[in-house]
């Protein structure tokens, strides 16, 4: 072996960065114990300058619905104002709408206030609609009319979501965390999102022969394998 060669220290072989971690940077906020599902509250000091451009959703109502909503819509009107937004309830053509003003600094919040309308629209109590403006309620209007065509079969099933003086959907609302009313071809519910996607599979499996006692029962004994922190990470199908 030459001087050379003695001289020469072994290195390890460079460790080639693949395009994967290319572009990665320590992130000085990513620390253990975040919570990354957190809903970080939006006020008025993110966003000083407002909205630039006006938006606006309308919505149609079935007449029955006309008195109550002439008596709630001072209180909705006041609700809404607290957030910057205008509304106007029209009952020549039997419409609410509802619109972003200069004072509107929240850029959300008129998605919040459709959904308000359309739920106000479908028979939902102004007390309990006026709850979907909070950041944690969201809203699902579920179609169940066009998923079976027998009349009769139809308001059998529905009824089923109900149950005997409600015990159902008592249930479901329960269990899913959710607000759930029957009224019509719709379901309207509203909760968190997780909760709103089991309710709408329960709503469906329904209207297409399944009884709602069996997602119940799936949902009770799922709550107590979460509660028993030795299966919390096993699976859960058998």
């Amino acid at each position: 072996m030459s001087d050379r060669e003695e001289g020469k220290e072994e290195q390890p072989p460079a460790q080639s960065k693949g395009k994967q971690g290319k572009h990665r940077k320590e992130k000085p906020w990513d620390v253990d114990g975040t919570d990354h599902w957190a809903l970080q509250p939006f006020t008025k000091e993110d966003n000083p300058s407002g909205l630039l451009e006006e938006s606006s959703f309308a919505t149609l109502f079935p007449k029955y619905r006309e008195k109550y909503l002439r008596e709630v819509w001072p209180v909705v009107t006041r609700t809404l104002k607290e957030h910057g937004i205008g509304c106007e309830l029209n009952l020549v053509e039997g419409s609410m709408s509802v619109h972003t003003t200069r004072k509107t600094w929240d850029p959300y919040i008129i998605i919040k206030s459709r959904d308000l309308i359309k739920l106000l629209a479908r028979s939902v109590p102004a007390p309990q609609a006026l709850k979907i403006l909070q950041d944690d309620v969201q809203c699902d209007v579920i179609k169940i009319g066009g998923l079976i065509r027998n009349k009769e079969k139809f308001v059998k099933r529905r009824q089923r979501l109900i149950g005997p003086n409600g015990s159902t959907l008592k249930a479901i609302e329960l269990l899913t965390e959710c607000y759930m009313l029957v009224q019509g071809n719709t379901v309207s519910a509203m909760g968190p999102y997780k909760g709103l996607k089991a309710l709408r599979r329960i709503v469906e499996d329904c209207i297409k022969n399944v009884h709602p006692i069996y997602h119940i029962k799936a949902l009770m004994i799922k709550r107590e394998l979460a509660k028993d922190p030795a299966l919390a990470h096993e699976n859960w199908d058998r």
